[in-house]
């Protein structure tokens, strides 16, 4: 890249940045509208669920710590000179630093509260007993009480949690910490695919911005992170699948193993399996339609089986809807938080969304950027976010925002690291961890 391209490329960093300030500026003032004229939201404060309050400690200086040091390694080049595998571990090792020390701003609790609300997954783990075919049909072994499945949601996570208890993971710090490495696993996984996709800079120099990204405020301990790992898996399978230099048996194999992944995402977030769309684009992209025949299989099996032990996955996706009916949607104004989740989806993506948004025709990973945004408008028209948008989009985030290194124009090279929109992201996961009660 010529020295006017980079600055050029510079001055487009500044004006995104600009541009997201200006809509998150527009998004706080409609919340407040809505809170200051008596909109039916069904929460105690708006854009998240909760209140506000100043949180300052001697733990709220590590994360600031952390951010800084990314900074100064991407402003320095480290990733762009390091071996690729460690390039993969050193990204899920900062990940986990990261999300960590935002969770501890709230001591233990930032790291055991995801796994309680606004669902207690973990009571109702518990309550699985020595029977989870009796949790998959919808209720607990304490005389048949109706588990989460019967309230809309699907069986992955409390059997999950009810697996990790049975093994000896009892400690909630365990737990949060062990689904916390879990949930940084997207870091890896995400730039795994962006790489096979978008070549090896481009991945190297999403890396900062994956890394430090806002949303990682509720990856922290929580079983949504589990939600983004399978779906991150799910599209790397698919981009080792596709590849030119994998054909015949291999091909379909690892076509099959990306609908498994899909399959048991399924089984966790009925949100999920629209990210199989970025399997399928990508397959059409690359000319390789035979594959979405392997992949759709692989995506029965873990659904199917799950059907004949007892959870119809259709039954429960209409399940979900109509506890949305009866028990939110009365409280809340559909405009309103429609509006809403948009500000969510804009606060918890941070600026680099913006950025991804202005350059998606300009970047060979458009497949994993429709596919996200599909995502979002179905759990957003469904109503399956709930006003808790944060969590239900935790999968689709790192897609969105992946075109912010994409070149300036279609063919071009990409772009430098965006330094200026990976420390707005990071003072962004800050300030909400702040005030985020």
């Amino acid at each position: 890249m010529t020295p006017e391209e980079a600055r050029a490329a510079h001055r487009d960093e500044r004006t995104d940045l600009a541009g997201w300030l200006v809509l998150a500026a527009v998004g706080a003032l409609a919340t407040w509208l809505a809170v200051r004229f008596g909109a039916r939201l069904g929460t105690a404060g708006a854009p998240f669920l909760g209140s506000y309050a100043l949180t300052i400690s001697l733990a709220s200086v590590l994360a600031p710590t952390v951010a800084a040091a990314v900074v100064a390694a991407a402003y320095r080049g480290w990733w762009e000179r390091m071996k690729w595998p460690l390039a993969l571990l050193s990204g899920w090792l900062v990940a986990v630093l990261w999300m960590v020390s935002l969770a501890v701003v709230n001591g233990r609790d930032g790291l055991t509260s995801p796994l309680m609300v606004p669902d207690d997954y973990l009571a109702d783990a518990t309550r699985v007993g020595d029977h989870p075919l009796h949790y998959l049909r919808g209720y607990t072994t304490e005389g048949m009480i109706p588990s989460v499945v019967a309230r809309g949601h699907p069986p992955g996570p409390i059997l999950l949690l009810w697996a990790l208890t049975r093994i000896g993971i009892t400690d909630r710090i365990g737990l949060g910490l062990l689904l916390t490495a879990v949930g940084a696993a997207v870091v890896p996984l995400v730039l795994f695919a962006v790489r096979g996709v978008c070549g090896d800079l481009a991945a190297r120099r999403y890396l900062p911005l994956l890394v430090l990204a806002p949303y990682a405020v509720w990856l922290a301990g929580g079983v949504e992170g589990v939600v983004a790992v399978l779906g991150a898996a799910m599209i790397a399978a698919g981009v080792h699948a596709s590849d030119e230099r994998r054909t015949g048996i291999r091909a379909g194999i690892w076509a099959s193993v990306t609908g498994l992944l899909l399959g048991v995402a399924a089984l966790f977030a009925y949100g999920a399996p629209w990210l199989g769309l970025a399997a399928a684009f990508l397959y059409f992209a690359r000319r390789r339609v035979a594959l979405n025949l392997f992949t759709g299989l692989g995506a029965l099996i873990p659904v199917v089986v799950a059907e004949r032990l007892g959870f119809n996955w259709v039954d429960g996706l209409m399940d979900a809807r109509h506890d949305f009916a009866v028990r939110v949607e009365p409280h809340r104004s559909v405009l309103w938080w429609s509006g809403i989740s948009l500000v969510v989806l804009l606060l918890a993506a941070g600026p680099a969304l913006y950025a991804s948004l202005r350059k998606s025709r300009n970047t060979p990973g458009w497949p994993f950027l429709v596919a996200a945004g599909i995502g979002v408008l179905f759990t957003l028209v469904t109503g399956l976010a709930r006003g808790g948008a944060e969590t239900s989009w935790l999968p689709f985030f790192p897609w969105l925002t992946m075109a912010a290194v994409a070149p300036r124009h279609q063919g071009g090279e990409t772009v430098p690291t965006p330094l200026l929109l990976v420390a707005a992201g990071a003072v962004t996961a800050i300030v909400i961890k702040t005030i985020l009660t």
